[in-house]
């Protein structure tokens, strides 16, 4: 049963790089850079390259220390995934997620030396950073954590506070 898990893990993170790897690919080769494309009054393609991490941030490092930086957060969220009990399969499934969105990132960096972005989020007087679906795939899966974690800690006071002769 536990091999069943870690393969149907495993296949999360698979999905997650092909998709993204996929996608990245046809706004590479099909769009012009800093082209827009509208879809919806407040959604667009908008190819651009993003030379730091989430959201531009640390935009200043090289090429290396971010390769190095990325890695080391794979490792960790990997080792997190790894020792996290198999009944916590949210939180399992939003760590297979974010590795999987960091090794497509991970793959555009080495590769090309930039990240490729192309989801634009925006009203006529904002617009939200421009981002990737390794970028929303890494997102969902912290949300997933998060709320495990939360939902965990309510069952866990519940129970607590519920327990007779503890009040």
């Amino acid at each position: 049963m536990k091999s069943k898990a870690f393969y149907s893990l495993f296949a999360i993170i698979a999905v997650a790089v092909i998709s993204d790897q996929i996608i990245k690919y046809l706004v590479e080769t099909g769009m012009d850079y800093q082209q827009q494309i509208d879809l919806l009054p407040f959604l667009a393609l908008f190819r651009v390259h993003n030379n730091g991490i989430a959201f531009s941030m640390l935009s200043g490092l090289d090429d290396t220390a971010l390769i190095g930086l990325t890695v080391v957060v794979i490792g960790f969220v990997s080792y997190l995934w790894w020792t996290t009990a198999s009944a916590r399969w949210i939180s399992r499934t939003g760590f297979a997620l974010i590795v999987g969105g960091a090794i497509g990132n991970l793959i555009d960096r080495s590769l090309h030396g930039y990240v490729i972005d192309y989801i634009l989020f925006h009203l006529p007087s904002w617009s939200f950073a421009v981002f990737n679906l390794a970028d929303a795939y890494i997102s969902i899966g912290a949300a997933l954590v998060v709320i495990e974690e939360i939902v965990a800690w309510v069952r866990e006071r519940r129970s607590r506070n519920g327990a007779p002769g503890e009040n």
